[in-house]
C-alpha cells in the first residue's frame, strides 16, 4: 500500500513536471541601436503556486561569459544581480509576474546587446526555459549617406529650367499639331465647296 502512494506521489510530480513550460513570445527579435525593445516570456502559473518558490534568470549568452538581465530569487527581485552592461536599461513588469508572464523592457539598445537570451524559471511546479535571438543593428549615420553639397541653389534653378524647357517644348509642338489640323480641315472644307460648285 506505501509503495503505491509513493508511485502516485512520484508520477504525478513527473506529470507536473511535464506540464511546466517557458515559452518565448518571440524566437527572434530585431532592433536598431538607440530604440528600445521589449522580450516576453510566459511560464505555467497555479492559483495555488507560492511566490517564494518562484527562481528567474534571465541573461545575455556571449561565450565564455553569461550576462545577467534579470534575476528573482525566492520571488524577490535581485537588481544587484544585473550585469552593468545593463545597469539602468532594463525595466521589468511585475503586474503581469504573477500570470505568468515576463517582460523586459530593454532601452537604448546597443549593437553588443545582439546574441542568445536564455530565461530560466523554477517553481514548486517544475522548471523549464525559453530562448530567444536579439539582432541589434548600428543605427543609420544620417550625414556618412548625404553627400555633401556646397550649393544646392544652382542645381535646384538647372532642373527646374529644364523642366520649364521641357513644358514648353511640349506646349510649343502641341500647338504646331493644333494648327496644322485646323489648317488642314480648313483646306478640305474649301476643296469640299469648290468640287459641289
Amino acid at each position: 500500500m506505501i509503495s503505491r502512494i509513493l508511485l502516485l506521489i512520484i508520477l504525478n510530480s513527473c506529470l507536473c513536471a511535464a506540464t511546466f513550460r517557458v515559452n518565448v513570445a518571440q524566437s527572434c527579435y530585431q532592433a536598431e541601436e538607440n530604440h528600445s525593445i521589449t522580450l516576453e516570456w510566459t511560464f505555467t502559473t497555479t492559483p495555488h503556486g507560492s511566490s517564494r518558490e518562484l527562481f528567474i534568470d534571465c541573461s545575455l549568452l556571449v561565450p565564455p561569459r553569461e550576462l545577467i538581465l534579470y534575476q528573482v530569487l525566492e520571488g524577490v527581485e535581485v537588481p544587484e544581480s544585473q550585469d552593468e552592461e545593463f545597469s539602468g536599461r532594463v525595466q521589468t513588469d511585475k503586474d503581469v509576474l504573477r500570470e505568468g508572464r515576463i517582460r523586459l523592457h530593454v532601452s537604448r539598445l546597443r549593437t553588443e546587446d545582439s546574441g542568445l537570451y536564455l530565461c530560466e524559471v523554477t517553481t514548486e511546479d517544475g522548471s523549464g526555459s525559453g530562448r530567444c535571438h536579439l539582432n541589434v543593428s548600428a543605427a543609420a549615420d544620417v550625414s556618412s549617406t548625404q553627400r555633401p553639397t556646397v550649393d544646392p541653389e544652382p542645381e535646384g534653378r538647372g532642373r527646374l529650367g529644364l523642366h520649364v524647357s521641357l513644358g514648353l517644348t511640349a506646349a510649343a509642338a502641341l500647338m504646331v499639331k493644333c494648327l496644322q489640323r485646323c489648317c488642314f480641315m480648313k483646306h478640305q472644307k474649301v476643296s469640299t465647296f469648290i468640287s459641289a460648285v
